[in-house]
């Protein structure tokens, strides 16, 4: 990912002044398309025993997942001169990548920070991948592929072209450094043998001394998110850690007079602040802030403010809403004289919110006829509005999540297996999530970039 390549050569390694092969996605010949279907159709793969980028029928390593992180760590590896093999379940690589930031990628964060994730260890985990991967490391990759960028609020880097285009640049970028993808491969199991990992893949068995699962969550299933990666950490031994949806809408119950109010607001969008005053504390202990754009929904909330937030909520907080960040609701009544509170703050927010969240009894009346603790009263309705989410959206509607391999033994500077030599475990599938805003792409490339650089090396 732009960083310095070791230039020594391995088994299947190719001559650095050869042509770089074109990108190419390869399926066996049980999972090719039929003619007319509009899918890449490379040669069929032969058996791992007669591969030419294979000696001795085994590869040095195997990537399992063709996301973000082990498209970046196969061509690292591939970079260091070991022949690779990249299994991509899926019929394309990149499938959430592309769909990833509206379909435009938001790609890293101009500030990242181990304080920006939530980790089962503790942040210090995630130092030694993001201390070789930085967001300038990464806008200089971006810049290499000719990829125009833009940044948006809260530091996010966004593309200004589809993501797709960024697929593309990591496809040729694995290809270039001569891994072999392929695609249509669903490796149902994974086993230890002498010298290395067998990766079993409908009638195919693969073989490599090293295996990296960059399988990814089950989060956004429709994008190809699956518990695989999961199942085949655990058969080889590893804890998972208590999974959850992250970067979630929230629902509100209906069978309540504010929940069912707010639920009737599905369209409307406001800047806002949200509290967790009994989630997920800071760095410092001190509970969690977020000031972002609210989206009311028919089942609840959403939108950038509430999505941030989800990673830290927990079954029962309660969510503190500020609807007027910035704004004093008092001294806008004491000056308002004659007018409603009703009619002066409909200038600021949408009416259809303020007659769901202003005391009926008090809306209309003229501010100069409310007495002090009425005018608290309303402002407390527009600036500590307070709701109890009933649960998540699920993983179908989440963009991450929390949970996963459990990071107490996985190796910090190398993402190695502490209990099995040669497994190497990047990405999602680790028990890292980061906060809303391109954090954990940004966490896909560095593992996946420490990873391809420590794999047998």
């Amino acid at each position: 990912m732009g960083m310095a390549r070791n230039s020594g050569k391995g088994r299947g390694a190719r001559p650095r002044n050869s042509a770089a092969p074109p990108a190419r996605r390869e399926a066996p010949e049980a999972r090719r398309p039929a003619a007319g279907a509009g899918e890449d159709r490379g040669p069929v793969i032969p058996a791992p025993d007669s591969g030419p980028d294979a000696a001795a029928g085994i590869f040095d390593v195997i990537v399992l997942g063709a996301g973000a992180s082990g498209l970046v760590c196969a061509a690292e590896a591939g970079r260091r001169g070991l022949s690779v093999l990249l299994l991509e379940r899926g019929p394309r690589p990149g499938r959430k990548l592309a769909v990833s930031g509206g379909g435009r990628a938001n790609f890293s964060n101009r500030s990242v920070t181990p304080e920006d994730y939530l980790c089962g260890s503790g942040p210090d985990f995630l130092r030694p991948a993001l201390e070789a991967l930085t967001p300038e490391a990464v806008l200089r990759r971006m810049r290499t592929w000719g990829l125009p960028v833009e940044e948006r609020d809260h530091g996010r880097l966004f593309l200004t072209v589809p993501a797709l285009r960024l697929v593309h640049a990591l496809e040729e970028d694995c290809a270039a450094s001569g891994c072999r993808l392929v695609c249509g491969a669903d490796a149902r199991a994974v086993h230890r043998e002498a010298g290395g990992f067998a990766v079993e893949c409908g009638g195919l068995t693969w073989r490599a001394r090293a295996l990296v699962l960059a399988l990814g969550s089950p989060a956004f299933p429709r994008a190809g998110g699956t518990h695989a990666g999961w199942r085949m950490a655990a058969s080889l031994g590893h804890r998972l850690a208590p999974v959850r949806p992250a970067l979630v809408p929230l629902r509100l119950s209906g069978a309540t007079p504010l929940g069912a109010a707010l639920r009737g607001l599905a369209g409307i969008s406001v800047p806002a602040r949200l509290s967790l005053p009994n989630g997920v504390g800071g760095a410092d202990g001190t509970r969690r802030s977020f000031e972002d754009d609210l989206l009311f929904t028919h089942t609840g909330l959403s939108g950038p403010l509430i999505l941030g937030a989800s990673l830290f909520w927990r079954d029962g907080d309660a969510l503190v809403l500020d609807l007027l960040p910035g704004e004093d609701v008092e001294a806008l009544l004491d000056g308002a004289g004659g007018r409603t509170p009703r009619g002066i703050l409909r200038e600021r927010l949408p009416q259809r919110l303020l007659d769901a969240v202003l005391p009926a009894e008090l809306a209309t009346r003229k501010a100069a006829e409310l007495s002090r603790p009425h005018r608290r009263q309303i402002a407390a309705a527009l600036h500590a509005l307070t709701v109890v989410p009933t649960g998540t959206e699920g993983l179908d509607k989440a963009e991450a999540c929390s949970g996963g391999v459990d990071t107490a033994e996985v190796d910090a500077e190398t993402l190695q297996s502490r209990l099995v030599p040669g497994l190497f475990i990047t990405g999602e599938l680790l028990d890292v999530t980061g906060r809303l805003g391109g954090y954990n792409l940004h966490w896909a490339w560095a593992s996946g970039l420490l990873a391809g650089r420590a794999v047998l090396a």
